[in-house]
């Protein structure tokens, strides 16, 4: 699946930012990414529509990206799943659904909650356009760390929305988006050891409630990274002129790194589990040296000789994060 924005959003975005200066909208972005990098929550900075506007012009085509790549994989480890229902929760620019959307078409309805009303105005202005079930998308502004119920669906995304929460309310929150969840549960944090675990504290507290994992795990072990690294993925997309200027760089692309979790009920028709590719596969003299998260829930390291004609073929294809 592409990690670019869809016609209709870069469209959207586009037009949100034509005749707002590129300065102001700069300044605000780099306001921002100062609270994130200092471990605030958005609530503080994201006090009006031109700072919606700012993060989404820095922040929306990774976070879409990263999205995309985790239900990409959800949809390929539960094949008969077709979600007509979708819960957004701490939806912000509305990423998640956009990503949702482009993955299963059949979309009939979509409810997005955030706490920010700037967000949430941003989010139904960029949808305008866009799919039937994002036009119509029921907007309600919700703390997360209130009890719920919420409202339930068939697939429910969180998106980059644990890390606005207290440390000591993020466990409670997970629970209350997998009461809500009748199908599949997608959990996305940026791919730094503090995104990790939060996904690791997810992953322990859905276990228990019974959900089975699809992805990124194999297995419903104990993580083998736990003290020796921390597993984590990274998508490459595009960076318009716009989004240079805004960030101050000068590459055309950016490596967005994320953390994920893809939980299911147990009625969802799972494919075979496979080992994954936890680090980007390593081509030497001897073959591919792939480091894999198996089975059997250990950490192995796999040496794919260019002797096996089919098998090296194969693993040529392999990138970071893909099953074996």
């Amino acid at each position: 699946m592409s990690p670019d924005l869809p016609a209709p959003l870069r469209a959207a975005l586009d037009r949100a930012l034509d005749g707002v200066p590129r300065k102001g909208l700069a300044e605000r972005a780099a306001r921002t990414s100062e609270a994130y990098r200092a471990g605030r929550p958005s609530a503080g900075v994201i006090r009006e529509p031109a700072d919606a506007l700012a993060y989404a012009l820095t922040r929306l085509p990774a976070t879409y990206a990263a999205c995309a790549s985790v239900l990409a994989e959800a949809a390929r480890m539960a094949p008969g799943f077709a979600p007509r229902s979708l819960l957004d929760a701490g939806a912000g620019t509305g990423a998640a659904s956009w990503a949702a959307s482009e993955v299963w078409p059949g979309l009939e309805t979509a409810t997005w909650l955030d706490a920010s009303p700037p967000f949430l105005a941003l989010a139904a202005r960029l949808a305008a356009d866009g799919p039937r079930a994002l036009r119509a998308a029921e907007a309600r502004r919700a703390d997360l760390t209130a009890p719920g119920p919420w409202p339930k669906a068939d697939l429910v995304t969180a998106s980059y929305a644990l890390a606005e929460l207290a440390p000591d309310r993020q466990t409670s929150t997970t629970l209350e988006l997998w009461s809500a969840c009748e199908g599949v549960l997608a959990l996305v944090e940026p791919g730094t050891p503090a995104g990790y675990a939060r996904i690791l504290a997810a992953r322990t507290a859905l276990i228990e409630a019974g959900a089975v994992l699809l992805a990124p795990c194999p297995h419903q072990g104990a993580c083998p990274l736990v003290g020796e690294d921390w597993c984590h993925f990274s998508v490459r997309l595009p960076r318009s002129r716009d989004h240079r200027l805004a960030k101050g760089a000068e590459v055309p692309f950016e490596d967005e790194r994320f953390s994920y979790l893809v939980a299911a009920r147990p009625g969802v028709a799972a494919a075979d589990a496979r080992p994954r590719v936890l680090a980007p596969p390593r081509t030497g003299k001897p073959g591919i040296a792939l480091k894999l998260c198996g089975l059997d829930g250990r950490v192995e390291q796999r040496l794919v000789s260019k002797r096996g004609k089919q098998g090296y073929a194969a693993a040529r294809r392999l990138g970071w994060g893909d099953i074996l």
